[in-house]
């Protein structure tokens, strides 16, 4: 291996590490961490919020894959990595909401729940995926390795962007039903 170049083997079981511990701590505090009701009716915007970040971070995403697109390559760049800024603040105001005021239940019946939980259930299955999938396609493009990250990107665009997208319904649904 040259001096100075990182053991991707080494990155890339870090970053399974630390997603699966992240996982592990979001299902820790939906599941078992209960909310103090000294916050009930404090900091309220949380969830639009998030909404809002996780809108910047798809439309982040679709311009970097425009200039992707239309072959201007240093724009991209900066593009992904304002989707990965958005991403990790949506994560932190995510947490932090989820701490706060614990799991926010759907009130609505029939057909309408049905779609809801099932694109919940969506959202919460890919962002589980798309968690080690981003961090390695971000690894793969800041340490130069053009052609994995390529390759990783063709899985992690579709994913990320379906994630931000339900990210924002799932609040829309919330807004009109049980804010």
């Amino acid at each position: 291996m040259e001096q100075g170049r990182t053991d991707p083997r080494a990155i890339l079981s870090a970053i399974i590490a630390v997603s699966a511990t992240a996982i592990l701590f979001l299902l820790w505090l939906l599941y078992v961490h209960q909310a103090s009701a000294q916050f009930e009716g404090r900091w309220v915007f949380l969830p639009a919020l998030n909404a809002f970040l996780n809108g910047l971070s798809a439309i982040a995403l679709c311009i970097g894959l425009y200039f992707i697109k239309h072959n201007n390559w240093r724009a991209p760049r900066t593009s992904m990595l304002l989707a990965f800024g958005f991403s990790s603040l949506f994560l932190i105001s995510y947490i932090v909401n989820h701490a706060l005021h614990g799991d926010t239940h759907f009130p609505g019946h029939g057909t309408v729940r049905a779609v809801y939980l099932s694109v919940l259930a969506s959202h919460i299955f890919l962002s589980v995926v798309a968690l080690p999938l981003v961090l390695t396609t971000v690894f793969f493009s800041l340490s130069g390795r053009f052609a994995m990250h390529r390759r990783v990107a063709r899985v992690t665009f579709p994913i990320w962007l379906y994630v931000s997208i339900t990210g924002v319904i799932v609040f829309v649904f919330l807004k009109i039903y049980a804010y």
